[in-house]
């Protein structure tokens, strides 16, 4: 087991998740949000795409959009999350570039978080389905909106100038898809492993079958608690968790 510098203790009060598309909290880690909602947490996801490059291919990119906007506030309500928030940015033409960067900073502003968790902005070359361009553009954008957008007063100035955000400190960032030597931290979720598959059952246009996508997890989970040194039958989302203050 890989310890993170700081292991996080307790329940924070508010968590922000930064994502590109819809669905992808949800296979990274709606079990880690069903947990955190249990114990009082207050969640709210950030959602920069609506998705709409994704599947049906039948439909149109409006009707996608429409779609798969519904599928994500529904997941989310089944892990105890009714902050779902769209940026509306266009789906596979992401870029960490000012403009996504100050809007990732104005919902850190607003929402105030302990924690925000997000894509990694590595290549993790051991599973290449995960690098996404654009989940990649998505965490290196959120990590400079951490730091130094939403600390730094002089960053973005109108937000604080025109609409009254003040700066706010996030204290970790909570980082998924890393490559697995970066993981430090293992969330058990066995006992939310309902959850998250209820969660992503809610996605029908990108889930054909649930019961193969629950077998596919449920290794995959077991393999990280595993590799984590959790007890045999137990399931982990993994995290590489970086203290930020």
């Amino acid at each position: 087991m890989i310890d993170s510098p700081n292991p996080p203790t307790g329940v924070p009060e508010r968590v922000l998740v930064v994502t590109a598309h819809p669905d992808d909290v949800d296979f990274g880690g709606a079990g880690t949000v069903a947990g955190w909602t249990a114990g009082g947490t207050s969640v709210t996801y950030c959602v920069c795409t609506a998705g709409e490059a994704g599947a049906p291919e039948d439909a149109t990119r409006e009707r996608v959009r429409q779609l798969r906007i519904a599928e994500q506030r529904r997941a989310a309500a089944r892990v105890g999350v009714d902050d779902v928030r769209f940026l509306d940015h266009e789906d596979g033409r992401l870029s960490p570039d000012l403009t996504l960067r100050r809007r990732i900073t104005r919902v850190i502003r607003s929402v105030r978080p302990e924690i925000v968790v997000t894509h990694s902005p590595e290549i993790n070359w051991s599973r290449i389905a995960l690098a996404h361009p654009d989940h990649r553009a998505v965490g290196e954008a959120t990590l400079a909106a951490v730091y130094p957008d939403a600390r730094n007063p002089f960053a973005h100035p109108e937000l604080l100038d025109r609409e009254g955000l003040r700066p706010w400190t996030v204290r970790q960032l909570w980082i998924t898809e890393s490559p697995e030597e970066r993981a430090n931290h293992a969330v058990d979720v066995t006992d939310r492993f309902t959850d998250k598959i209820a969660a992503l059952s809610e996605h029908a246009s990108q889930v054909a079958d649930s019961r193969d996508l629950a077998a596919m997890l449920r290794e995959h989970l077991g393999d990280n608690a595993r590799r984590h040194g959790l007890v045999e039958g137990r399931l982990a989302e993994v995290f590489q968790v970086v203290n930020t203050e």
